[in-house]
């Protein structure tokens, strides 16, 4: 009798450890082990991290960090990290985590607009994605790459039309390249092309010219009447003689972009440079910003007109005054001058 008691004391008792193993293992891998408070957090692994640096990232939105590195080794994850961006949820089990891990790399949305050079687009994106700027400006720079679509490194800012767009974050520098060139042929369909042919301008004047137009004007209810205004001027055989591209030239001799230019001096229509509008015909060699899709379209779309010149109109902020003849201009430059003047303006 004695003894059978001790046996079932025995049995209960391994029920009991067994119960208290299957809990354990239960509370590893399914119970919740989040331990922020917001509700979701981001894990971004990069290409070819390992799990240390995975767990690194982990440790401090885990309650217990041990049970996670467990369910992850025992789910094969620990020897195969995976790039790109993970949101773990709150509540989420280690079991949730590790599949997440494993499979569900998040899209972003990668936008840009209004960059001047290329460095300056490279930052924007590598904010972005995972791809650093020095890699994505040598790969927008490439000249093979450039060669293959009989572009110059000048014109090669054309090349991204600003948008958002859903990219992996562990997206390289020569696959965020590939993807552009996709939408920049999709961007340039059979009505724009059509368009554009009818304007005489191929895809890449009309993306330099819309340069200009998107700096000379903010309004982009404006901006088909600026560009009929230089498109007048093209067909004219008149230099476009436009302000911003005087800047843009003085900014690319000092290599300070970030130069604020709010007024161009006689003396800086001297620069020598391609362009200068003032001093050489036609589109210069390549955009002098990345412009907007409305001002893409407002040259593909001007307003018919007979305007030749305008300039900023004082009681309109923004906005500006268009004429048909120089001294109707003159009337309205002096208007302007005048205006600059008694608000101090020299710069």
């Amino acid at each position: 009798m004695y003894i059978r008691k001790i046996i079932v004391a025995v049995l209960l008792l391994g029920v009991v450890l067994g119960l208290v193993f299957v809990y354990r293992i239960y509370t590893a891998i399914f119970a919740p082990n989040t331990g922020f408070n917001n509700d979701e957090a981001y894990v971004y692994v990069s290409t070819g991290a390992n799990f240390s640096e995975v767990r690194e990232q982990l440790e401090p939105l885990l309650k217990n960090i041990r049970t996670f590195e467990k369910v992850a080794e025992r789910k094969g994850y620990v020897a195969n990290p995976r790039a790109g961006k993970y949101v773990i949820k709150k509540g989420m089990s280690n079991n949730d985590i590790v599949n997440t891990l494993r499979s569900r790399n998040t899209p972003v949305n990668v936008s840009f607009n209004n960059q001047e050079t290329l460095e300056k687009l490279a930052g924007r994106i590598a904010a972005q994605i995972e791809a650093d700027s020095v890699e994505l400006v040598d790969t927008f720079r490439d000249t093979v790459f450039l060669d293959s679509l009989r572009l110059t490194e000048d014109q090669a800012l054309g090349l991204y039309i600003p948008n958002s767009y859903e990219f992996f974050w562990d997206t390289s520098a020569k696959e965020f390249r590939q993807r552009m060139v996709k939408e920049y042929d999709r961007f340039w369909n059979e009505e724009r092309l059509a368009r554009a042919r009818a304007q005489n301008l191929s895809r890449k004047d009309v993306i330099t010219l819309a340069s200009i137009v998107q700096k000379e004007t903010a309004r982009a209810d404006e901006r088909p009447r600026v560009a009929g205004v230089y498109l007048n001027r093209l067909r004219s055989n008149i230099l476009l003689q436009a302000d911003p591209t005087v800047i843009y030239a003085l900014k690319r001799h000092t290599g300070d972009y970030d130069t604020i230019i709010k007024r161009v001096l006689y003396k800086d229509l001297e620069i020598d440079s391609p362009y200068n509008t003032y001093k050489y015909a036609g589109l210069p060699p390549g955009p002098i910003a990345m412009p907007d899709i409305s001002s893409i379209d407002a040259v593909l779309n001007p307003e018919k007109h007979d305007y030749y010149y305008f300039v900023a109109d004082i009681n309109q902020p923004g906005y500006h005054k268009f004429s048909k003849t120089l001294t109707q201009h003159n009337v309205n430059k002096r208007e302007y001058v005048n205006w600059l003047n008694r608000q101090k303006v020299h710069r």
